[in-house]
C-alpha cells in the first residue's frame, strides 16, 4: 500500500496544483485549453514519437501478451461506446466515455509500480501495453470522434473530410513518423533526442496540471452519478478481471506475464480522455470526475489486488 500510495501521490500533487493556480487566480480562465494545446500539439506527439521510435521488436512481439492487454481495453472500450450510443448521445461524447471506461494511465502509474510489484522484467510489456493504449486505443477514439463531427455537416465528401482532419492530427501523425525511425534503421541525433525527452516528458505533469485547472472552475449543472459510477467500475474491476481471465484461461500466459497484464488493466483511467474533451470542446466533467475517482479508488482495489496474489 506505501509503495502505490508513493507512486500515486505526485498525480494528486500535480492536479492540487492546477486546482490552487487556478483558485488563487495564478492562472486564468483560458489556461486550461491553452495547457491542454501544448500537451496535444506539441508534448504529446513528443512522447509518442519518442516511444515508437526507441520500441525494439524483440520487446514489441509478445503476440499473447498483445492480445490479452488489446482485448481487454478494446471490449471495454467498445461495450462503453455500444451503451453510452443507446441512451442517443453524440457519437463523439460515447467514445470519451468509452476511453473513460478503458484508458488505463499506463504511461505515468504503470512503469513505475510494475518495477515495485513486479520488477524490471515486466517493463518491456508494460511499454507493449503503453503503445497499445496511447496508439491503438487513442487512435480508435480519434477516429469515432472525427466521425461523430462530421455527421453534423451532412454526408457528402464526408469521407474525405475525415481522413484530412485525421491526416493533420498530431496524436496520429507522431506515432506514424516514429515508427519509421526503426524502419529505416537510421539514428536520432542526440540534439534531437534531447529535445524529444525534454518535451515529452512534459505531457504527463501538464495534463494533470490542466485537470486540476479544469477542476477549479464554477460549473452548472449535476454529474450524473450513476453513469460516472459506472465508468468507474468498468475501470477498475470489468477491465482487470476480463484481462485476467483471458491471461488466465484463453491464452494461457506464464504467470509473470498474466499478473503484468491483470495489472496495467487495474490502473485508474489516464488524462487521455480528458485532452481529448479539451481538445474537440466536448463537456469534460464527467471525464474529470472519472479520473479524479478511479485515481482515489485505485490505491484500494490494485492494493487488494497486490495482497491476493501475492509476489510472483
Amino acid at each position: 500500500m506505501l509503495s502505490i500510495l508513493t507512486i500515486v501521490t505526485p498525480v494528486f500533487a500535480l492536479i492540487l496544483a492546477g486546482w490552487l493556480a487556478r483558485r488563487l487566480g495564478v492562472l486564468g480562465p483560458g489556461a486550461t485549453s491553452e495547457l491542454n494545446r501544448f500537451v496535444v500539439y506539441l508534448a504529446l506527439p513528443a512522447l509518442l514519437f519518442d516511444i515508437i521510435a526507441h520500441a525494439k521488436w524483440s520487446q514489441i512481439w509478445q503476440p499473447g501478451f498483445i492480445a490479452v492487454f488489446a482485448i481487454g481495453c478494446i471490449a471495454v472500450f467498445g461495450l462503453t461506446v455500444l451503451v453510452r450510443l443507446r441512451r442517443a448521445p453524440h457519437l463523439a461524447d460515447a467514445a470519451i466515455d468509452g476511453l473513460n471506461a478503458g484508458y488505463a494511465n499506463v504511461g505515468f502509474i504503470g512503469f513505475p509500480l510494475v518495477v515495485v510489484a513486479i520488477g524490471r522484467g515486466a517493463l518491456g510489456p508494460t511499454l507493449v501495453a503503453t503503445i497499445v493504449t496511447v496508439c491503438v486505443l487513442f487512435g480508435a477514439a480519434i477516429v469515432l470522434i472525427e466521425i461523430g463531427l462530421q455527421t453534423e455537416r451532412g454526408a457528402g465528401r464526408v469521407a474525405r473530410t475525415i481522413a484530412r482532419s485525421l491526416a493533420r492530427n498530431p496524436l496520429l501523425v507522431a506515432p506514424l513518423l516514429g515508427a519509421l525511425v526503426p524502419l529505416s534503421g537510421v539514428g536520432i541525433p542526440a540534439a534531437m533526442e534531447s529535445f524529444l525527452k525534454l518535451l515529452g516528458a512534459a505531457a504527463s505533469p501538464c495534463a494533470l496540471v490542466a485537470l486540476g485547472l479544469f477542476l477549479a472552475e464554477t460549473r452548472e449543472g449535476m454529474l450524473e452519478i450513476g453513469p460516472a459510477c459506472a465508468l468507474v467500475g468498468c475501470k477498475l474491476v470489468v477491465q482487470p478481471a476480463l484481462t485476467w481471465a483471458l491471461a488466465s484461461f484463453v491464452f494461457e500466459l506464464p504467470l509473470p506475464l498474466a499478473h503484468t497484464a491483470t495489472l496495467l488493466a487495474a490502473l485508474p483511467t489516464g488524462t487521455g480522455p480528458f485532452m481529448l474533451a479539451e481538445y474537440y470542446r466536448r463537456e469534460a466533467t464527467m471525464t474529470s470526475s472519472v479520473i479524479l475517482a478511479s485515481t482515489v479508488l485505485s490505491l484500494l482495489s490494485i492494493s487488494a489486488y497486490l495482497y491476493v496474489t501475492g509476489p510472483v
